[in-house]
C-alpha cells in the first residue's frame, strides 16, 4: 500500500479497491489527511471507526505523539481525553489508561490543567461523577479526604462537599448510612443552627426529617412527634396542630 500511496495523486487513491474497503466517513478522515499532507497510513486501518481516524488527524495536525493513544484498545473518547492533554502538556501516562473511561479521563485532565493533586482521585474505583465532586473540592481547597471515599456517591459528596464550603461539621452527616437526601436535611438543619442531633438519626427518611427540621425551626415541641413510629404525614398534622396553638397563645 505504501509504494500505490506514495505513486498516486489523491483522486485516482481513491478510485482503489484498498480505498474502497472503508466506509464513506472513514473515507473522508483519509481525504482530508490527505489534504492535509498528513501520514494517513498511521491511521487508515478498517480497525479504527471513522472517529478514532479523526482524533488521530487531530494529533498528527498539531505535530503531537500519536502513538501514545493511536491504539486498539483505546475508544475515540479516550483518544481525545489524551489528545487534548498533550496539546496541554499536560503528564497524560498518569490517565493514559485503558481502564478509565473517557468520562473519567476528562475529570482527571481537568484536575492536571489546574495543577490539582489528581492521585487523590485517578482511581479506577471512583466514578467520573464522583471524581468531579473530589475535584470540584480540591479547586476549593477543601478537606477532600473526608469525602472521597468510594463508598459514597456523587451526590453524597456534593452535600458533603457543601456542608465543607459553608464551615460545617459534616462529620455529623458524612456517613454512608445517610443518603443525601437524609444529608441535605441535616446540613441545611446545621446551616440554620438547629440542634440536629434531634433527628441526625438514620432511622428517620428524609421526609421525617424535614418535618422535624421545620419544626425546631418554628421553636416547636418536636419531641412530641420526632419519633419514628410517625410518618412524614403524621408529623406534619402534628407540627401544623402545634404551629397553629403558639399562635393562639
Amino acid at each position: 500500500m505504501e509504494k500505490i500511496y506514495n505513486n498516486l495523486s489523491i483522486e485516482n487513491l481513491t478510485k482503489t479497491e484498498w480505498f474502497n474497503q472503508f466506509n464513506y466517513f472513514q473515507q473522508k478522515e483519509i481525504k482530508q489527511g490527505l489534504q492535509d499532507n498528513l501520514d494517513v497510513l498511521i491511521y487508515a486501518k478498517p480497525e479504527y471507526s471513522d472517529n478514532k481516524m479523526h482524533q488521530i488527524r487531530l494529533g498528527l495536525l498539531k505535530k503531537l505523539d500519536i502513538s501514545i493513544y493511536a491504539k486498539k484498545k483505546y475508544n475515540y473518547r479516550q483518544m481525545e481525553e489524551i489528545r487534548l492533554g498533550l496539546e496541554e502538556n499536560l503528564d497524560v501516562s498518569i490517565y493514559a489508561k485503558e481502564e478509565f473511561t473517557g468520562k473519567q479521563m476528562e475529570q482527571i485532565r481537568w484536575g492536571l490543567e489546574y495543577n490539582l493533586n489528581v492521585s487523590i482521585y485517578a482511581k479506577i474505583c471512583f466514578k467520573h461523577s464522583q471524581m468531579e465532586q473530589i475535584r470540584i473540592g480540591l479547586e476549593k481547597n477543601l478537606d477532600v479526604s473526608v469525602y472521597a471515599k468510594p463508598e459514597f456517591s456523587w451526590e453524597q459528596m456534593e452535600q458533603i462537599r457543601l456542608g465543607l464550603e459553608a464551615n460545617l461539621d459534616v462529620f455529623i452527616y458524612a456517613k454512608p448510612d445517610f443518603n443525601e437526601k437524609q444529608m441535605k436535611q441535616i446540613r441545611e438543619g446545621l446551616k440554620a443552627n438547629l440542634n440536629v442531633s434531634i433527628y441526625a438519626k438514620s432511622n428517620f427518611n428524609c421526609s421525617q426529617m424535614n418535618q422535624i427540621r421545620l419544626g425546631l425551626k418554628e421553636n416547636l415541641d418536636v419531641s412530641l412527634y420526632a419519633k419514628k413510629e410517625y410518618n412524614s404525614k403524621q408529623m406534619k398534622e402534628i407540627r401544623e396542630k402545634l404551629k397553629n396553638e403558639q399562635k393562639n397563645i
